[in-house]
């Protein structure tokens, strides 16, 4: 499958309720020949307006920081969600939607293929990562699976609500962005 068919395929999708009440899907963007995929757990109002992930205020303090960790969202990096349709209330994903949801995740990183994969939030994290993952204890540790590396980290979200996080957060950035250099070297 290429990008151009799943794209389509998840347009069409009416696998969950998520999809009655949807405005748009929110595929994902960036680029597709990215080495560092990010990952949140779903799409909020504005992203369900606009069809792209993390465009609200949390994606507004997420491009500042990404931008000052040397990311880009046209040149180096592909963010997606776990879910491609926005949850009532912006509610955390139920675990229903997210399985039949996180089959088009799956493909979307079966073609990108990243080196570094960084979930922004605990549910992200649990999904990926560890079912028992705890942002505030183990976020910025890299973790080797099947030669990529993951990492979870604060959602910027809940940077927005607790500021201390932010440089924290930052670090992780800069823990991913190192292990991709050194992973390139």
């Amino acid at each position: 499958m290429n990008w151009q068919t799943l794209e389509a395929k998840v347009s069409e999708c009416h696998k969950c309720s998520l999809a009655e009440t949807r405005k748009n899907v929110v595929f994902g963007v960036g680029n597709r020949e990215a080495e560092i995929l990010f990952i949140g757990e779903g799409p909020g109002s504005e992203e369900d307006t606009l069809g792209e992930p993390f465009v609200g205020r949390s994606g507004k303090l997420l491009d500042k920081m990404l931008l000052a960790a040397g990311f880009s969202r046209a040149e180096n990096i592909y963010i997606a969600n776990m879910v491609k349709c926005r949850p009532p209330n912006n509610r955390d994903p139920e675990k229903d939607e997210v399985e039949a949801c996180i089959g088009w995740l799956r493909a979307q990183t079966k073609l990108l293929q990243p080196k570094v994969i960084v979930c922004l939030g605990r549910v992200a994290a649990q999904y990926i990562i560890s079912p028992d993952f705890k942002v505030t204890q183990q976020h910025g540790q890299l973790i080797q699976r099947g030669g990529t590396y993951l990492m979870g980290t604060f959602h910027p979200a809940a940077i927005l609500r607790n500021p201390n996080n932010k440089e924290a957060a930052y670090a992780d950035l800069l823990k991913a962005r190192d292990m991709l250099e050194e992973l390139n070297h």
